[in-house]
């Protein structure tokens, strides 16, 4: 009899009244609404967050941007605006989609007089989806091209270079004591990638989009095919893809750092790269660059993470996750520079020609210097593979967060900051969870064909960056799809949740989901310290505005006022929001704008066992807080998180009786 009592102790009996049907799929699934779908394995979610967040930005935009900020000095800021800028949001948005297990656009229900800025998020998802895809697209390409014993940018002499095409190898053969002068010619590989894969000769501007070029519209259907495949089933499916997608690409990084460091002249790039230079730090440049790498590099405000974060159980530890993906996108930015320069290093050594001549930032660097150093490697072919392989895993891993280019700097190339297979699995999840979570009833037993129809939609969109002068409508989106508009949004969800909603409510749901409160470092980042930073940075990049080029190409008149367009709706998506919050409240327009304020009815967590105090009567057909308690204690004792339910109410009741006697 003893024993059995023992045995009853150690395994707690649920009663009827708190099982709900997700119970059905062991441990793990026990908390997640199971129409909605949630992770199969708790690294599910690391992985996802860890392959959004690490991707094509680390690769081809965090060296270029250390060394052109004071080289190893820039680690200062980056790592401040990190703790000050990056770590806060990352968690915040972590904190309202695991709390409510809503989408984007539901998870609104904490304001509804905000909702617009869901809208803002969901808009600017699908510009960059669109030209992200392109960028997985040329990649693709060029994953082909390297199929062969022979790279086709290697030499001179085909049909599309021109006398202008300088060949290394020419170089090398002749006498490489005498410094080469390479400003006035063009190397092959950067000849393969404007008059062949771009095919740009065929248009004059944006406004002469020339020809569809079919074989990068045969690639764009490609990555579109991949994407929904891996999205398919939802994120039971895609959380066993970035099992691969997510730890691949550290392999062959790893690998193409142990080669680079072997190469002769490696030193010279890596020098050149992490050379402290500490005056730079007296310059505010240099502290917006770092803040906009750890803003972008992050992907906070695209929803991706508040999307993922939706799918885990209520009582992940997504405060240990927070640190584990933040640091380790740090660490993988200064690892990638290594790989990196030391490559440019040994470059620039063959061509006897300083390291800064042969640096670029963006797909300069991916698509043009890159691969004209793999060619100067024995099996260039195999090298270059593995190079563009783990591009690929990147960016379908993240499916893109853009990176604005730098105030005050014409944009010669599109600078995307995301990883393109994962940031585009997290862009289109993104956007199928907000509207499927906003029409749960018609379109959660459609999902598969519903996503469907978004890839299609948004890849018919995306034919006319496969023309001759698609670049330019790329750059056109890149700059302006999610630049200030990206900034007014996490900067209102920043505001609302502190200052709307209240800092001491979102602490105590914090505390009702992981059992402690967040400490002083993060209740002021959030109050002060983040929304004055990101202030900033939204004044600094409107104050040193410039308009867009690629190239020697001037952009008119006309396609900088649809750039700016693009930019300017995502932000009257906000206002358009309160507009129809407020018509559908009862009263003056006072009590209205009160009314749309206040957290809607159904706030609050997914299932009812995590309901407590004001939550419970939220929920229809919920029981009341004391009845829930007795039964827990009837069955099974009071575990941890019940005990922190029981002291949140008791903090609730408490203020309740001060502000009655006040």
């Amino acid at each position: 009899m003893k024993q059995l009592r023992q045995q009853h102790l150690r395994k707690p009996v649920t009663p009827d009244l708190l099982v709900s049907p997700s119970s059905q799929d062991g441990d793990l699934g026990s908390e997640c609404p199971e129409d909605r779908g949630n992770w199969t394995g708790r690294l599910d979610f690391l992985l996802s967050c860890i392959g959004y967040c690490v991707g094509l930005g680390n690769v081809w935009r965090f060296p270029y941007r250390a060394y052109t900020n004071g080289g190893g000095a820039f680690l200062v800021p980056y790592f401040i605006m990190l703790a000050i800028c990056g770590i806060p949001i990352f968690f915040m948005e972590l904190s309202l989609g695991q709390f409510s297990s809503l989408g984007p656009l539901a998870v609104w229900k904490i304001s509804p007089l905000f909702k617009g800025v869901g809208m803002g998020t969901i808009l600017i998802v699908s510009l960059v989806a669109i030209y992200y895809n392109m960028i997985i697209a040329y990649v693709l390409f060029y994953l082909f091209a390297s199929l062969t014993s022979d790279l086709p940018w290697q030499h001179c002499g085909n049909w599309w270079n021109t006398e202008l095409c300088l060949d290394h190898h020419v170089i090398r053969a002749g006498n490489s004591s005498l410094p080469v002068n390479i400003s006035n010619t063009v190397s092959p590989s950067e000849e393969y990638w404007s008059r062949y894969v771009l095919h740009i000769q065929g248009s004059s501007g944006i406004g002469d989009p020339g020809r569809i070029r079919w074989n990068l519209c045969l690639c764009l259907l490609l990555s579109w095919t991949i994407v929904y495949l891996c999205i398919l089933k939802g994120v039971k499916s895609s959380g066993k893809v970035v099992y691969f997608t997510a730890t691949f690409p550290y392999l062959i990084l790893v690998m193409l750092l142990i080669r680079g460091v072997t190469l002769e002249g490696a030193w010279k790039g890596i020098q050149f790269y992490l050379t402290p230079q500490f005056d730079h730090l007296l310059s505010s440049k240099v502290w917006i660059e770092a803040a906009l790498q750890i803003f972008y590099s992050l992907g906070v405000g695209f929803g991706g993470l508040l999307t993922f974060a939706s799918y885990n159980t209520f009582h992940q530890n997504i405060y240990r996750d927070t640190f584990i993906v933040t640091l380790g996108n740090a660490i993988t930015s200064i690892l990638a520079g290594f790989a990196i320069f030391s490559v440019l290093g040994y470059m620039s050594q063959e061509l006897g020609v300083p390291v800064n001549q042969v640096a670029k930032a963006g797909p300069g660097l991916a698509f043009v210097v890159y691969p004209q150093a793999m060619t100067m490697l024995p099996l260039s072919p195999f090298w270059s593979f593995l190079f563009f392989f783990m591009l690929l895993t990147l960016g379908l891993d993240s499916q893109v967060r853009t990176e604005p280019r730098e105030p005050g700097v014409p944009s010669r190339q599109p600078e995307g900051s995301g990883h393109p297979l994962l940031l585009q699995f997290a862009f289109m999840e993104t956007i199928v969870t907000a509207v499927t979570d906003e029409f749960p009833y018609y379109l959660r037993p459609k999902k598969a064909s519903f996503s469907a129809i978004v890839c299609i939609a948004l890849f018919l969109m995306g034919l006319i960056l496969t023309t001759e002068g698609g670049m330019y409508w790329l750059v056109l989106l890149d700059d302006y799809s999610a630049g200030f508009g990206l900034m007014v949004v996490v900067i209102t969800t920043c505001l609302v949740v502190t200052r709307v909603y209240g800092m001491k409510r979102f602490c105590r749901d914090i505390h009702m989901m992981l059992g402690f409160k967040p400490g002083p470092y993060f209740r002021a980042c959030w109050m002060v310290l983040s929304p004055a930073t990101m202030m900033a940075l939204l004044v600094y990049n409107i104050v040193k505005y410039q308009p867009s080029e690629y190239g020697n190409y001037q952009f008119p008149t006309w396609a900088e006022a649809l750039g700016i367009l693009m930019g300017v709706l995502s932000c009257l998506m906000i206002p358009m929001g309160m507009v129809v919050a407020v018509l559908q409240e009862e009263g003056t327009l006072w009590e209205r704008v009160q009314q749309a304020s206040r957290p809607a009815m159904g706030w609050g967590p997914a299932l009812e066992e995590n309901r407590s105090g004001v939550y419970v009567a939220s929920l229809a057909g919920s029981q009341s807080p004391k009845p829930l308690m007795v039964h827990m204690r009837k069955y099974g004792g009071i575990t941890s998180y019940e005990n922190t339910a029981i002291e949140v109410d008791r903090e609730m009741e408490e203020e309740e009786e001060e502000e009655s006697m006040i």
